[in-house]
């Protein structure tokens, strides 16, 4: 990068991260200072900071490659959060901030019983460490490879920062900073639009980019067939998007701690349900800057690769040379259809048929000829990556975008990743704090040696998710691998507080057995492919219940009997 990127790039990080650590150090030394901010955030604090902890750098980075592959179907996924921001405003706010509790699962005690709130304790904090690990690997991994940046010491200087911005503020420093995360991300994402939109040829603008796309289909919007083993239509998001971001907004403490630091439920309530229906616009957005990079690439030829490596790779082969031409032949060929598809759709409508199946046969030409450069490398047996989704964005932003731009849109992926990090470090310090050594560990210390073990505890959480960054590879297009993950128990670990909630008869042994075996099957269910990933957390949610009923009735007829 030239120096000026540098400097746009340091100064930007710096400033926010040290304003965030100054805001943070207002907070008073004790256990509900350094977890809760001292619950008095306002709800557009609440709002950003949930939005911040929410979109990290893999939304920022790999939606918009997700757009490119698979058009907007993607944005399905969403539907189900209004839903789910409604019952937990009316539900599950009230209840938490009723007991004053510091972490969700300490409810789940006062409702059941320790063993209980330890278990789901445990079914959060293993999946958010793994996750972490993948949130602070994904921009080190795509900026060691594009910009030629060494991993470990990226992932270590990331990590590092966000860290000890962490420890010295704890919950306010993390509130404040994401506040300001978001603006910067926010404003780099229409920037990028903007600067997309102004590169395309004179003729092509936003409706004609709409109009290609639309021709390809990649406005692809709503699926209305019901299968479930398609990951996004419009079942899957309502149904399967509702019990995922239910379970994850209600009971993951990475959120739950965000809203818990406002000045009370109605505040929390405002930003959640704000959060819920300007989350779905933002994504829309999101994603529609994935399609404006294709269409840019539509008259601006693309590498074979996105992934320079994988792309050093392939121009070494035998038959690059040859296949290289063909695909130089195609992409002209139907850069010349795509212009004459956008006269036509205005003064010829009759040949726009006719142009469409013509675009088409020549981009399914093109995919052919990535699968032949894919397998030409696989039987030369060389070490290659041919799933590029994550890169598409960026490799876009550093070869196409003017000095200045580029250090800028790369602090914003760089801040995102912070945001959602700083959440996790925190959600996970709380956890292991509350439900963990306060509970049964060092139950009668000081306010004052719970705030430095807090401390203490976020370094050790930072140490551990960055050996998970170290450990991270090839695992396709990240914002699936994350959501995946969390499926596997986010559904086990939402019908637990649903049956704490709604069925007032279980037990405490009840649900503990039934969450074991429901996680085994939804771990079965997924190992062999027997639904898509989002049907998973229904899976998991109604099986608890169910197990939950049967133990019930049960011990009830056992009680009879005697």
């Amino acid at each position: 990068m030239h120096l000026l990127d540098w400097i746009i790039l340091v100064l930007t990080i710096g400033g926010i991260v040290a304003y965030g650590s100054w805001r943070g150090q207002q907070s008073k030394q004790s256990l509900q200072g350094f977890l809760l901010a001292d619950r008095e955030l306002p709800w557009y604090h609440v709002l950003l900071s949930v939005m911040a902890t929410q979109a990290s750098a893999i939304t920022f980075l790999s939606a918009p490659g997700q757009a490119y592959t698979d058009g907007m179907r993607f944005v399905q996924f969403y539907l189900g959060l209004p839903i789910a921001m409604i019952v937990l405003s009316v539900t599950f706010i009230p209840n938490y901030y009723r007991l004053k509790v510091y972490t969700a699962y300490q409810f789940l005690e006062k409702r059941f019983d320790a063993k209980t709130r330890v278990l789901t304790s445990l079914l959060f904090l293993i999946p958010r460490a793994l996750s972490t690990g993948v949130t602070i690997a994904a921009p080190s991994i795509i900026l060691s490879i594009l910009v030629g940046w060494d991993l470990t010491w990226t992932n270590t200087l990331t990590a590092a920062l966000v860290t000890t911005y962490c420890m010295l503020g704890g919950s306010k420093a993390i509130s404040y900073t994401q506040m300001l995360q978001m603006s910067v991300v926010l404003a780099g994402m229409v920037l990028a639009a903007v600067l997309i939109i102004y590169q395309l040829p004179p003729e092509i603008g936003v409706k004609q980019s709409l109009q290609i796309a639309g021709k390809m289909g990649k406005i692809n919007l709503i699926d209305w067939k019901f299968d479930l083993n398609n990951r996004y239509n419009i079942w899957s998001g309502i149904i399967g998007g509702f019990f995922l971001q239910l379970s994850y907004f209600g009971t993951d403490q990475s959120q739950v701690g965000r809203y818990l630091s406002g000045q009370s439920a109605t505040q929390s309530r405002k930003g959640l349900l704000l959060n819920g229906f300007l989350k779905i616009p933002m994504q829309f957005f999101i994603l529609l800057v994935g399609i404006f990079v294709f269409i840019f690439y539509q008259f601006h030829e693309p590498p074979m690769f996105f992934n320079k490596n994988t792309e050093a790779v392939w121009v070494k082969q035998a038959d690059a040379k040859q296949i290289n031409q063909e695909k130089s032949a195609l992409f002209e060929a139907k850069k010349k259809a795509e212009i004459a598809l956008v006269d036509a759709i205005d003064h010829n409508p009759t040949a726009v048929a006719p142009l469409k199946n013509e675009i088409n046969s020549l981009h399914e030409r093109q995919m052919k000829l990535r699968e032949a450069a894919v397998s030409s490398m696989e039987k030369s047996a060389v070490s290659f990556e041919p799933n590029d989704t994550n890169y598409i964005f960026l490799t876009y932003i550093i070869d196409h975008l003017p000095i200045g731009i580029i250090g800028f849109l790369i602090a914003m992926i760089l801040l995102s990743s912070m945001g959602s990090m700083a959440s996790a470090f925190g959600s996970l310090t709380s956890t292991s704090m509350v439900d963990v050594y306060q509970r049964f560990v060092n139950p009668e210390a000081s306010n004052k040696h719970y705030w430095w073990a807090s401390k203490i505890t976020t370094l050790g959480w930072g140490i551990l998710c960055l050996i998970v960054a170290h450990f991270a590879t090839n695992m396709g297009s990240l914002i699936e691998v994350v959501n995946i993950l969390g499926s596997w128990f986010y559904g086990t670990i939402l019908g637990i507080f649903l049956c704490a909630f709604y069925l007032p008869a279980t037990e405490g042994k009840h649900v503990f057995w039934s969450a074991l075996l429901a996680e085994i099957i939804v771990i079965v269910a997924w190992y062999y492919e027997l639904m898509a990933f989002l049907w998973l957390n229904v899976l998991g949610c109604l099986l608890v219940m169910i197990f939950s009923i049967i133990l019930q009735q049960i011990d009830r007829l056992r009680a009879h009997a005697v």
